[in-house]
């Protein structure tokens, strides 16, 4: 079944005390362009989450955003920088003795400043990795099954739209049918009028009823016309990625119509050229949301 590029997914997950939200979401695109916003903590993994979306969805504008907060104990130590903790000391008891001021430093002071005291966490990149790429998967999958509830949706209205135009493109098969007949009787009854006589040249008029024929004939494009009509139906129940190749098919349909219609000279069929055209046009839309 068709899916949609319209889609949101979501996960939360909690591993011992360690926090991780994903969010997902599709919209329309050209092509696949994917857009990644994490922590820097976790920044090294971009590229596994890139690699995780692509393998899952083939074409979209996605936007991934990731949020982690770790509040385990594991692996955090704090460091004091004595280098640097000295040369503020030494900095302020130098500015103390040039102003004559009272130089009574506390430690508890000096670790406010800049670059003292550093957190470093010896984390498990290799856990976290694992439980980054689970919630995105989660994540994905919600998004997936969105896309896949609204693509049915699309499906069964490009289905009912193109039921239409086979309809009306047999119809048009019918009119055409009698066209030859009707064109013989109307120019035989014109050249009698014309030259005001019952005998007329057999063989002169097979000649303009063979070109005539061979000028508005348009079996080939109704049977083009019908050969693309049962392709697009096979791609509704492909589970690959098939909008550029459902947008191609409707171009050649289109291109079909506008011949038949450059053929008519039927009222009626022109009336029924139109109608495949609106239909055309209002599926054309509608694929423009198709994965």
């Amino acid at each position: 079944m068709i899916k949609s590029m319209t889609g949101f997914g979501r996960c939360n997950l909690v591993k011992d005390l360690r926090e991780y939200q994903v969010e997902i979401k599709s919209v329309n695109h050209k092509y696949n362009d994917v857009n990644i916003k994490l922590p820097r903590s976790i920044g090294y993994l971009e590229e596994d989450i890139r690699k995780v979306v692509l393998s899952k969805i083939k074409r979209g504008k996605i936007e991934v955003y990731i949020s982690f907060d770790n509040y385990s104990d594991e692996g955090k130590n704090i460091r004091i920088n004595k280098e640097i903790a000295k040369i503020y000391i030494n900095n302020l008891k130098e500015l103390a003795d040039e102003e004559n001021i009272s130089s009574n430093i506390e430690v508890t002071d000096i670790s406010k400043f800049p670059d003292v005291l550093t957190i470093k966490n010896n984390e498990n990149e290799e856990k976290i990795k694992e439980e980054v790429i689970s919630a995105v998967n989660e994540a994905v999958e919600k998004l997936i099954n969105m896309r896949k509830l609204e693509g049915e949706k699309i499906a069964n209205d490009l289905l009912e739209r193109i039921n239409k135009i086979e309809v009306i493109s047999k119809e048009i098969s019918e009119l055409s049918t009698g066209l030859i007949d009707e064109y013989i009787v109307k120019l035989e009854n014109r050249i009698k009028e014309i030259l005001k006589t019952e005998e007329i040249d057999k063989s002169r008029l097979m000649q303009e009823v063979v070109i005539y024929a061979d000028k508005c004939s348009i079996e080939e494009e109704l049977t083009r016309l019908s050969s693309h009509i049962y392709q697009f139906k096979n791609l509704l129940n492909s589970d690959e990625a098939i909008g550029k190749k459902i947008d191609f098919l409707i171009q050649e349909m289109n291109r079909e119509t506008n011949t038949i219609g450059s053929k008519s000279v039927n009222l009626e069929i022109t009336n029924r050229v139109i109608d495949i055209k609106t239909q055309l046009e209002d599926i054309r839309e509608q694929i423009q949301n198709i994965e």
